[in-house]
This record gives C-alpha cells, sequence and structure tokens, in this order.
C-alpha cells in the first residue's frame, strides 16, 4: 500500500514552515495564521468550533488565542445568553493582514495544483474530502478518549 499520509504530511509540513518564515514579519508564527485566517471568515465563532475546524486540541487552540489575543490579533466577547462562552473576533490589525494571509493561501493552492487539469483537481478535492472523513471519525473517537485498535 501507497504511504498517501506521509505524502500529505510533507506537503503540510513544507506549506506550514514556508508560512511561518513568510508570516514571520507579521508577528505570527507556528501556524497563529490559520488561527486568524479562521476568525476572519467567521467572526464571533468560540474557541471550541476554531479548534475543530483545525484539528487540534482544545489547549493547543486555548493557547494560541491566547497569544493571538496578547499580541492584539483578536478579542474575545462574552455571549450575550451564555458567560460561558467567549466569541472571537477579529480586530483591525487581523483585518488589515486578512487579505495578504488569504493571497497567500490562494497561491499555495495554484501552485500545488499547477499543471493538473480541473478534472484531476477536482478529483483529487474529492479523494481529500474523502480521507479526511475517514480520519475525523477515528480523531471524534480519541477525543473523547477511545482507543483505536490497530
Amino acid at each position: 500500500m501507497k504511504e498517501i499520509l506521509r505524502e500529505i504530511g510533507a506537503i503540510a509540513r513544507a506549506l506550514d514552515s514556508i508560512s511561518n518564515i513568510e508570516f514571520k514579519e507579521l508577528d505570527l508564527t507556528k501556524g497563529q495564521y490559520l488561527y486568524v485566517i479562521r476568525i476572519c471568515e467567521h467572526p464571533g465563532i468560540i474557541q471550541e468550533k476554531v479548534a475543530e475546524l483545525l484539528k487540534v486540541d482544545r489547549t493547543t487552540a486555548s493557547r494560541a488565542i491566547q497569544k493571538l489575543e496578547n499580541k492584539g490579533f483578536i478579542e474575545k466577547r462574552i455571549e450575550q445568553g451564555n458567560k460561558k462562552n467567549k466569541l472571537l473576533f477579529p480586530t483591525a490589525k487581523s483585518m488589515d493582514i486578512y487579505p495578504f494571509l488569504k493571497r497567500e493561501g490562494e497561491y499555495s493552492n495554484a501552485r500545488a495544483l499547477e499543471g493538473f487539469s480541473n478534472e484531476e483537481i477536482n478529483s483529487i478535492h474529492s479523494l481529500l474530502t474523502r480521507v479526511l472523513h475517514n480520519i475525523e471519525i477515528d480523531w471524534e473517537e480519541v477525543k473523547k478518549g477511545h482507543k483505536r485498535q490497530y
């Protein structure tokens, strides 16, 4: 069987490394740009939902969000009627850099798919969506404390 996940992992690590270097001048490090993008795209999102979108645990998300709040990239607001939920909003600082972050993502996507036909691109997307769905099943179970059976 081909080691598909090794290839996917290598692609993800390479793109993350590039982004971390390119976004350092923006004072964004270690994948923080991903949080900024998601919060700009979903103003008022709760922390748990951000963690779910990025496929990270709550503690990792909490630390990253706290650092971004301290740096002035995001703002937390208490949800009306539910004081437990803190809604996350981008600040002007985030909104100013969001177009640049978005362009970088679009460039990386175009670069990755260079030379592929529309049919191949649709096929890759469809197949990766299925791979993600399969992995999400285990991710949800492991988050609940269950062990996978190898």
